[in-house]
């Protein structure tokens, strides 16, 4: 039978999908409609092949993935139906918001290390629909015997790159052995694969490559090279933070330790700042990134980590502080900023012994650095901790109608709200949020005394 155009499958589709609008779904993210990588991509997954889609990070490729599964789900079978596997617990995480925005109705969870093995195991009693995991906690609950995939139809396999490069090969394996009804696969990858190796089980599948002709430059994309005077480059790093007063910034280091080593330099001078490595606690990584989304951090000195695989918008400026190692690092760095049609400048901060990459091929512009130095501007927004989630039933609505009625806030001043297991954070305007805090102190959410305190 011959498929529709596109834009007949997708009403045909939405009508299909347990009476869901597209529109509606779409208002939820404010867009008013899908690109041209998601428009194909719903289509293409529609067919019987499997899918491969290239394109790179930032173009929206969870909602590419997401919307079409809405059809596969069944609302009358228990247990997983759809497996989403990825490299990093943030993918994970961002992953599930995604797909809870888009208010399906469908149960989704999250299994990844550093959470609650515990409460992965309640979740997992009454499966969800979608299951979305890093790896290693998925072979954990597999041989533990507290997770079945036996009913899974539908495998994502988001950001294989990564996964490969993670060294996950044989936690993939065996968790696709572990699915035996599969009979759909997606792929995704934000570059070029030599080769899918044998165990993903893929056959005949499409490919979908959205991957720009030019790989170091894009629409939108600015790159310039900064020359410090001497060795001294946190001087040169201070004087273009004040020169470009961007909103969001992300400084990038090779190593954990140089990102401590430019923090504590940047603590002594009061600089306001956040910064991110692999070697973080969970709840650290998770609180740095909530303050990047929601404003209240407005420059991050970080690893590769937060090269890809993060929920992190409107990035406007990307430094490279120390030189990428690899063409692939510099690309997916530069993909933090210019990402779904805005615009961003990236930043290669050379001293007088340094170089340009030989793998950038396009000239950059020189940028020229002031000579009087004037530190960056304390964000507008300050973030409020709650001691209370969505395990002791806490929800935004909650925490807004409190802020707005018994804080005293305007609807202007508070900001985004992000509600985790056993914690929520408020962003506040940061000139509120002293006298919020002092006419809520003695307030309770679902009759519970919780803790909240300005996050640090």
């Amino acid at each position: 039978m011959q498929r529709p155009h596109v834009l007949t499958w997708l009403y045909w589709a939405t009508q299909k999908i347990i009476h869901m609008n597209l529109s509606k779904i779409l208002s939820n993210f404010s867009i008013s409609e899908l690109n041209a990588m998601q428009k194909a991509s719903m289509e293409a997954i529609n067919q019987p092949k499997d899918v491969v889609l290239i394109s790179p990070t930032g173009s929206g490729k969870t909602l590419a993935f997401l919307l079409p599964l809405l059809e596969f789900i069944d609302p009358d079978k228990k247990g997983v139906q759809v497996l989403i596997v990825v490299p990093t617990r943030e993918l994970a995480q961002q992953i599930e918001q995604v797909f809870k925005q888009m208010a399906s109705g469908f149960k989704i969870n999250c299994c990844y290390g550093g959470h609650s093995v515990a409460i992965e195991r309640n979740n997992l009693l009454e499966a969800p629909a979608v299951l979305v995991g890093t790896p290693g906690r998925l072979v954990h609950h597999l041989r533990k015997k507290t997770l079945d995939l036996h009913g899974a139809e539908t495998l994502i396999l988001d950001e294989f790159d990564k996964s490969l490069e993670s060294g996950f090969q044989d936690e993939m394996a065996f968790i696709i052995k572990s699915s035996p009804q599969l009979n759909k696969r997606i792929l995704s990858s934000a570059t070029h694969l030599e080769e899918i190796p044998s165990f993903v089980g893929m056959k005949a599948f499409t490919v979908l490559n959205f991957s720009p002709e030019q790989k170091h430059s894009k629409e939108g994309l600015s790159i310039k090279v900064v020359h410090a005077t001497g060795d001294d480059k946190l001087e040169a790093l201070l004087l273009l933070l004040g020169k470009i007063h961007a909103q969001s910034t992300i400084v990038f280091c090779n190593h954990r330790d140089a990102v401590m080593r430019i923090s504590a330099q940047l603590s002594e001078l009061k600089v306001a700042h956040g910064f991110y490595h692999g070697g973080l606690d969970q709840i650290d990584r998770e609180k740095t990134l909530i303050k990047l989304r929601n404003g209240s951090t407005a420059l991050l000195i970080s690893t590769d980590l937060a090269a890809r695989g993060l929920d992190i918008p409107d990035i406007e400026a990307v430094i490279h502080y120390q030189i990428p190692a690899t063409e692939d690092v510099m690309i997916h760095r530069n993909g933090r900023t210019a990402r779904m049609n805005a615009t961003g400048t990236v930043y290669f901060l050379l001293d007088s012994e340094e170089y340009l990459p030989p793998f950038l091929t396009v000239k950059p512009e020189e940028e020229k650095l002031p000579s009087k130095q004037i530190l960056p501007k304390p964000s507008q927004w300050k973030t409020l901790y709650i001691s209370a989630g969505k395990k002791d039933k806490v929800n935004k609505m909650d925490i807004v109608g409190m802020l707005l009625q018994k804080g005293g806030l305007k609807k202007e001043e508070l900001g985004r709200i992000e509600v985790l297991d056993h914690s929520a954070y408020a962003a506040i305007k940061s000139d509120k949020i002293i006298k919020t805090l002092q006419l809520i102190k003695e307030e309770r959410i679902k009759n519970k005394k919780v803790k909240m305190e300005i996050s640090t």
